[in-house]
C-alpha cells in the first residue's frame, strides 16, 4: 500500500507541474514595441537597440542614415508609428508604417511622408529588414538627399502713404576677379584697387590671396550713378571686374540711414544665430529697422529636396516649396520732409538732428541726423540735456500747482542755491528783470525765475509733467528710441538745474519733438514710426510704465500753446513770426556742458505749426535762437 501511495503521489506531482507550465505559457510578443524602437532610431540615428536581420547591422544602418541626410544639416525628423499589421497568413511576419515629419524652415509647412518596414519574428524577437527606403520612400543604395535654396525677394520699406523708400536698385559689385589676372600679379592688383577705394591695401590683398584661384573677391558695392565713384575708371584697373547687380537701397546713400539701417551679405554671426533661416549668400539687415524687422522683410527661402544618384546623373524631386516673399515694412516717414530735413543739416558740422511729428497721430514724418553724428541716430537715440526747452514741462508743473500765465515770478540776474550760482544767458534783456508775469519769464527764458519757483514744482511734479508731455522713460515704440528721463532722486542744486532742463535731465530730439506735439495736440502724444496696423498709435497705457502717466488735458495744452506763442510774439523766436501758414509756437533752449573752464552749449529749438511739431538740435552752438533757430525756420519754410 505504501508503494502504491508513492506511485500515485509521483503521478500527481507530474500533473501539477504540467498544469503549472501550461498556466505560465503566453502568446509571443507583438511587433508594436519593436516598431516604436525602430522609429526612435530612425529619428536619432542610434540603432543600437534595434534588432536587424542578418542583411545589415546597427553601424551600417546608422552610417547610411548619416550620409543620406547629410544635406539636411542638424535637422532631425520626428518619426512615429502610424500602423503595425501582422501578416494574417503568417504570424511571424509583420509590416510597420512609419510617419516622418521634417520641419525644414520657419513656415507652417512640413515635409511629411511614410515608409514601410518589413519585420519578422525570430523566437521572441522581432527583427527589421534594413533597406534604404526606410529613410525615404523608394530610396535605393547610392542615393543621397540634396537640398537647394531659392532666396525670397526682400520686401520694400514704405513711407507715408505707402511711398516706396527702400527697394531693389542697381548697383555695381566691384572686386578682383582672380581669373582676369596672373597669379603673380594678384597681390599688386588687389592693392591697387584698395588704394583707389581708400581701403586698407594690405588687408584687402590678404583677403584676395586667401580666396580660391577662380574667386571673385568683392571690395565694395557702389550705387549705380554714385558721383563719389568712377566705376569705369575702376574697371580699367588690372583684374577688376564690376558686376552689375541689385541691392535694397533708399533713394540716396544717406537717406534716413541711421534709422532705416543697411542691408548686406549675411555675416557669420547672423547665420549662426538664425537656426538655419539664413545661409551664406543671403542678404540680411545689418543695422536699424532693416535688422530689427529682418525676418519680416526677407521672407522665407524656397526649398527643394531631391534624391540624387551616386554619380549625380539622376535626380528626382521629393519635396519642394516656393519662396515666400517678405512683407513690406510700413513706416510713417514722409520722403519729402525727410529729404528737406537732411538738406538743412547737410552742412552742420557738429552732431545734429531734426525730428518732425504729426501731433494728431504721433506719426514721425522726419527723423534726420546730421553728418556730424558719424552714423549714429542722433534724432532718435541721442541723450542730451534739453535746456530751456524743458521749461515747457516746468511751466506745466507750475500750472498744476496753481500758477497762471499772469502769475508774478521773480527774475533776477543771478540766483544762489546752496552755494551754487545760476544765471540767465548773457544777452538776457534787462527790461524783463524783476517781478514779471510767468508768460514773460517763459517767453524770454528767464532761468532765475523758474529756479526761484523750485519749491512750488517738486521733483515728482516735474517727472509727472514730463511724462504728460511724452517724455516717458523706457517706452517701447517698436523701434530703437530714447525719449527722455528726469531723475527721481533730486534735490537742492540738482532740482534747481532740473527746472531749467540741465543737471541730469536727458532728452532726445525725438523726445522734444514729442513734447511740442503733445502741446499742439492738447493730449499726450506717443510717437509712431513703424506702422503695425491701420489704427493711430495709442497713448501710453499708465499700467505699463513704472510710474503712472498723468495725461495732458486739453486745457493744459491750450495754456502751454499760449505760453509758447509768446516766445514768437514777445520773446526769442520773433524770426518765426512771418513763416507762411498757421501761427507758429516755439521754445528755445540752451544747455551748458563740459568743464567749467571750457563750457559748451547744446542748442535746441522746438516748435509747432498746425499739425506739425518739430525739434531741432545741434550738439555744439551759441544759443538755441541763433544756432538751432535758423535751421528750424529753414525747415518750416521748405516743407510749407
Amino acid at each position: 500500500m505504501a508503494s502504491a501511495r508513492r506511485a500515485w503521489s509521483g503521478v500527481g506531482a507530474l500533473v501539477l507541474v504540467t498544469a503549472a507550465l501550461t498556466s505560465c505559457t503566453s502568446e509571443p510578443p507583438g511587433p508594436q514595441a519593436a516598431a516604436g524602437t525602430l522609429a526612435q532610431a530612425l529619428a536619432s540615428g542610434d540603432f543600437s537597440r534595434v534588432a536587424l536581420t542578418a542583411t545589415a547591422d546597427a553601424a551600417a544602418a546608422s552610417s547610411q542614415r548619416t550620409s543620406t541626410f547629410e544635406a539636411l544639416g542638424d535637422r532631425r525628423p520626428a518619426v512615429t508609428v502610424a500602423a503595425v499589421a501582422v501578416d494574417p497568413e503568417d504570424d511571424e511576419r509583420a509590416t510597420a508604417t512609419l510617419a516622418y515629419t521634417w520641419d525644414l524652415d520657419a513656415s507652417d509647412d512640413d515635409w511629411t511622408y511614410r515608409v514601410t518596414a518589413r519585420m519578422q519574428r525570430d523566437d521572441d524577437t522581432w527583427q527589421t529588414a534594413w533597406q534604404p527606403s526606410l529613410l525615404v520612400p523608394d530610396l535605393v543604395d547610392g542615393e543621397v538627399l540634396s537640398v537647394s535654396r531659392a532666396r525670397a525677394a526682400r520686401a520694400q520699406v514704405l513711407g507715408a502713404g505707402d511711398e516706396v523708400i527702400v527697394e531693389d536698385r542697381p548697383v555695381w559689385r566691384v572686386g578682383i576677379d582672380k581669373t582676369r589676372v596672373d597669379a603673380a600679379d594678384t597681390k599688386a592688383a588687389a592693392r591697387a584697387l584698395a588704394t583707389a577705394l581708400e581701403m586698407d591695401p594690405a588687408a584687402y590683398a590678404k583677403q584676395v590671396a586667401a580666396a580660391g584661384p577662380k574667386a571673385f573677391v568683392e571690395a565694395i558695392v557702389v550705387r549705380d550713378g554714385d558721383p563719389d565713384y568712377d566705376v569705369k575708371a575702376l574697371d580699367r584697373l588690372a583684374g577688376v571686374d564690376p558686376v552689375a547687380a541689385t541691392m535694397p537701397l533708399a533713394p540716396t546713400r544717406l537717406f534716413a540711414r541711421p534709422v532705416l539701417g543697411t542691408v548686406g551679405d549675411a555675416t557669420a554671426e547672423a547665420i549662426a544665430k538664425s537656426d538655419g533661416a539664413i545661409a551664406a549668400g543671403d542678404l540680411t539687415g545689418l543695422s536699424g529697422l532693416q535688422r530689427q524687422y529682418d525676418a519680416q522683410l526677407r521672407g522665407l527661402p524656397g526649398l527643394t529636396v531631391e534624391a540624387v544618384s551616386e554619380d549625380g546623373s539622376a535626380r528626382r524631386e521629393l519635396y519642394a516649396v516656393a519662396p515666400t516673399p517678405g512683407t513690406p515694412l510700413r513706416t510713417t516717414l514722409d520722403v519729402g520732409m525727410q529729404t528737406s530735413a537732411e538738406n538743412v543739416l547737410a552742412q552742420v558740422r557738429p552732431a545734429s538732428a531734426i525730428v518732425a511729428i504729426r501731433p494728431s497721430t504721433g506719426d514721425v514724418l522726419a527723423a534726420a541726423s546730421g553728418p556730424g553724428g558719424d552714423g549714429m541716430s542722433t534724432a532718435t537715440l541721442g541723450q542730451f540735456a534739453p535746456g530751456s526747452t524743458f521749461k515747457v514741462a516746468s511751466a506745466l508743473a507750475l500750472l498744476r500747482a496753481g500758477a497762471t500765465p499772469d502769475s508774478d515770478v521773480t527774475c533776477t540776474p543771478q540766483v544762489d542755491v546752496d552755494g551754487r550760482e545760476f544765471s540767465n544767458f548773457p544777452d538776457y534783456p534787462s527790461a524783463h528783470l524783476g517781478q514779471i508775469p510767468l508768460r514773460t519769464a517763459f517767453a524770454n527764458s528767464c532761468n532765475t525765475a523758474f529756479i526761484a519757483e523750485r519749491d512750488t514744482a517738486t521733483q515728482d511734479a516735474l517727472i509727472d509733467a514730463a511724462g504728460s508731455l511724452g517724455l516717458v522713460p523706457g517706452a517701447d515704440l517698436g523701434f530703437a528710441a530714447f525719449l527722455g528721463a528726469v531723475p527721481a532722486d533730486s534735490d537742492g542744486t540738482d532740482h534747481a538745474a532740473t527746472m531749467i532742463g540741465q543737471g541730469r535731465v536727458l532728452a532726445s530730439p525725438l523726445g522734444m519733438a514729442t513734447v511740442a506735439a503733445s502741446v499742439a495736440a492738447g493730449s499726450t502724444v506717443t510717437p509712431r514710426l513703424v506702422v503695425t496696423d491701420d489704427e493711430p498709435a495709442p497713448s501710453p497705457d499708465p499700467t505699463e510704465s513704472a510710474r503712472p502717466l498723468v495725461p495732458l488735458t486739453g486745457a493744459e495744452g491750450s495754456t502751454l500753446r499760449e505760453l509758447m506763442r509768446g516766445v514768437v510774439t514777445d520773446g526769442g523766436a520773433s524770426f518765426l513770426a512771418d513763416v507762411p501758414g498757421e501761427e507758429v509756437i516755439a521754445k528755445t533752449g540752451t544747455a551748458q556742458f563740459g568743464q567749467t573752464e571750457d563750457l559748451r552749449n547744446h542748442v535746441w529749438m522746438i516748435a509747432a505749426q498746425g499739425d506739425l511739431a518739430v525739434a531741432v538740435f545741434v550738439d555744439e552752438g551759441d544759443y538755441g535762437s541763433t544756432t538751432a533757430g535758423p535751421l528750424l525756420e529753414e525747415f518750416l519754410r521748405a516743407v510749407r
